[in-house]
């Protein structure tokens, strides 16, 4: 297998990135067209459009899925799944455990009160992808920060298939954390819905969860009228290696990413030249036991690079210009780098920390952001699920204090009804 081999220091490097931005404008029209249908026909228009793209078919009858299917889940999927995915529940529930904030008050001495108040949303939609795979670990990316965050309801989406079921292994996943509002839409029709009610589907305050191309095109155009997580794009890996990197390893990772889908970027990042070929030796060698070669191996040849630097240093500036989803340090020792990345969703640290670790098991959130966008934007967290309130007290000594200051900042801003708030309390006897 060839893997498209770029000079860290030519022009080609910028090429290979600006190409493998995908041309969203191809799609919009189309989501148009879906969002259209949800606002006229609501529930229906629901059901043509998951009819249409999912073979499915679905009424309010079995728009809900129900005690019975579940149990039937239960019944399908075998007792080391059940095992691992109550483990999993643990480390994601502890790590998110630690991130919850604290409302504070704080007076001054002049008895003043300002401070934060942190409050859960009442209603989230978690949307759960479904299509070429199942992604029962989306379930508890999406869901355990809310519920640590303290979200009363939460109500998952995710496409059915051409028999109107759900994944048996997502569906477990949702009962293992007590999720019972689960309604069988995917695309971006299930954004739209959540995003605006249907007669049957509440609004929610906020969407989170990724997809594919459409569901993002749909979260972008909700935005605002509710909030989102982010704007998920094609998921990357970006490995950082030294020449003590075990080419098999480096392999393996790649293809983990590209079997995503086609337009996964698996990238490797060296000072060693002689990687390459090692690395693409075990691909041939690899590849061959996957299920799901094809989409591994279009994607490495669109969209895989082999990137070469003069040095390791370099190497890091590389992948802070990339800003990966996911930023494996391949490196015999990866802590001494870390103060070299700026730029990345999530850090994978040294030969033994694979990305699937992070994907399913170790505890951090696997929901993270893509295409360049770990310059500005973090994982999804409990935080991603609670909103702030500022708190302002002011007592009469703190008022008049302040009252000229706060007077004279408001008549520079020609605001005087401002500034007339304030003197009209500061003239007025107690």
């Amino acid at each position: 297998m060839k893997i498209k081999r770029i000079d860290a220091n030519t022009e080609e490097l910028q090429l290979f990135l600006q190409q493998s931005k995908s041309d969203m404008d191809l799609y919009q029209e189309r989501v148009d067209e879906i969002a259209a249908i949800v606002r006229e026909k609501g529930d229906q228009g629901v059901f043509e459009l998951t009819s249409q793209f999912d073979g499915a078919s679905i009424s309010r009858e079995n728009f809900l899925v129900s005690n019975d299917e579940i149990e039937e889940a239960y019944n399908l999927v075998d007792d080391e799944y059940i095992s691992a995915i109550r483990q999993a529940i643990d480390n994601i529930d502890l790590f998110h455990s630690r991130q919850l904030r604290n409302s504070w008050m704080e007076p001054d001495t002049k008895g003043n009160i300002t401070g934060q108040l942190f409050r859960p949303l009442q209603r989230v939609g978690i949307y759960v992808p479904g299509g070429t795979a199942a992604y029962p670990s989306s379930v508890l990316m999406n869901a355990i920060p809310a519920q640590v965050a303290g979200v009363d309801e939460i109500a998952m989406v995710s496409p059915p298939d051409k028999n109107g079921k759900m994944n048996p292994y997502t569906l477990v996943a949702a009962a293992e954390l007590d999720i019972s509002e689960i309604y069988k839409m995917g695309g971006a029709q299930a954004i739209f819905a959540l995003a605006w009610g249907t007669e049957t589907v509440p609004k929610v305050d906020l969407i989170s969860g990724p997809g594919n191309i459409y569901v993002t095109l749909a979260k972008k155009a909700v935005y605002g009228e509710v909030n989102i997580d982010m704007l998920a794009g094609p998921s990357e890996i970006l490995i950082v290696a030294d020449k003590w990197a075990d080419p098999a390893y480096l392999a393996a990772d790649m293809m983990s990413q590209a079997e995503h889908d086609v337009l996964a970027r698996s990238i490797l990042v060296t000072d060693e030249p002689a990687l390459f070929d090692k690395v693409e030796a075990e691909l041939t060698k690899q590849i061959k036991e996957m299920s799901r070669r094809e989409i591994i191996e279009q994607s490495l040849s669109k969209n895989g690079a082999f990137i070469l630097t003069e040095t390791m240093y370099d190497a890091c500036q590389v992948a802070n210009l990339i800003a990966p989803e996911h930023l494996e340090l391949m490196v015999v020792h990866p802590f001494d780098y870390l103060n070299r990345i700026h730029n990345a969703g999530a850090i994978f640290m040294g030969s033994n920390t694979p990305e699937a670790v992070g994907d399913y098991f170790a505890g951090p959130n696997h929901i993270l952001p893509t295409g360049g966008t770990a310059r500005f934007y973090s994982p999804v967290t409990v935080d991603t699920f609670m909103k702030a309130s500022s708190l302002i007290y002011y007592s009469r000594e703190g008022l008049e204090d302040d009252a000229d200051d706060i007077i004279k900042l408001a008549t520079v801003e020609g605001l005087t009804a401002h500034a007339n708030s304030i003197r009209i309390r500061k003239e007025k006897k107690v």
